[in-house]
Parts: structure tokens; sequence; C-alpha cells
């Protein structure tokens, strides 16, 4: 899905604030290495959501969202 494409509120649960990061993650068990897959956080929600995938080892990378 393109960055167009995506709903501009964060991806936590329950939370309908405006999104203000993207986050591309991938499963390397299931992606290919170039893969990229996205969460949107807002900043409240920012490291839990970073977290989450880090502890699993699929976060790649953390940038701006402009929507």
């Amino acid at each position: 899905m393109t960055e167009e494409g995506l709903s501009s509120v964060c991806s936590a649960r329950g939370c309908g604030a405006p999104a203000q990061w993207a986050l591309l993650w991938n499963n390397p068990k299931i992606h290919t290495p170039d893969r990229r897959k996205t969460w949107l956080a807002c900043d409240e929600h920012k490291d839990s959501l970073s977290d989450f995938l880090g502890r699993r080892s699929f976060l790649r990378e953390v940038e701006p969202f402009s929507g």
C-alpha cells in the first residue's frame, strides 16, 4: 500500500489521533528483505508500537509521516 492510500490515524488499538510517525517493518520469515509494511503512530504511541515491533525484530525504520 502506498503512503497516499493509508489512513492518517494512529494504528494503536482504539486511538484516533492523527499519525505523526511511519513505522516501517517486515517479518523476515515471510517477507523479502526489501518489503516494508507500515504502521502509523501518534506521538503518544510511537514508543509502544516501536517496542512491540522491535521485540519481534520486525522494526526496520521510523520516519516522520507527512500524511
